[in-house]
């Protein structure tokens, strides 16, 4: 298990990569850590986006030790709040686990995209978003959100599994498989959260605590 993810300063992006074909204008944006309120334990982490090109978007990511065997369970969990005043700004928010493993790509993305109401998850292979069939209500602002994601993979078969989502305590069962992808890249094990701009496009922060990567 990896605790806390949010308070360490490992926080890294790429530039123009979390834009439609990962190229683009840059957006501005910055990361707070260690911001004491609002919090739930004292110590939340603050991602913001100051677009100033419509749907440009911020990716960040953390990289961690790699994980060398098949994931038979994995959680990525973290508590999510939104700011009076932006709760309508995003055009989506992004956040992921991936596995690379014997060059395989396994990637466990999630997309709440606003302008559709709607739960997305992405074909890496197919570099398409989908629909995971749940709908997305808007985040309440001035409240922390609980969420929590749940996969697995099968190394053998080369299958991503995307096993359930779970929004303030209602667990929405999945069972949605896709191929993984053959990159030969190195082994490599991370996680990652995105902030997607709109139309205008607004600036908007969100806040993350308790952030929590389970495995086994």
């Amino acid at each position: 298990m990896i605790d806390n993810v949010e308070d360490t300063p490992n926080w890294l992006t790429c530039g123009a990569c979390g834009n439609d074909g990962a190229t683009g204008a840059i957006a501005p944006h910055s990361i707070s850590i260690g911001v004491p309120s609002p919090s739930e334990d004292g110590r939340a982490t603050q991602f913001s986006i100051a677009a100033t090109v419509p749907f440009t978007n911020i990716y960040w990511y953390q990289q961690h030790t790699p994980v060398r065997d098949q994931l038979s369970f994995l959680m990525y969990e973290f508590d999510l709040y939104i700011p009076v005043g932006s709760e309508n700004a995003p055009q989506a928010i992004e956040f992921e686990c991936q596995q690379i493993l014997n060059g395989w790509v396994y990637n466990y993305s999630w997309q709440a995209i606003y302008t559709m109401n709607l739960w997305r998850i992405f074909n890496y292979g197919a570099k398409q978003w989908e629909s995971a069939n749940v709908s997305f209500q808007h985040f309440t602002p001035g409240t922390w959100h609980h969420m929590v994601a749940e996969y697995h993979n099968d190394v053998t078969t080369h299958s991503v599994f995307h096993d359930a989502l779970t929004v303030d305590g209602t667990r929405y069962p999945l069972n949605i498989r896709h191929d993984a992808f053959f990159s030969g890249s190195n082994d490599q094990f991370t996680n990652a959260i995105q902030l997607d701009s709109n139309l205008h496009p607004d600036p908007y922060s969100i806040m993350v605590d308790k952030m929590k990567i389970t495995y086994k």
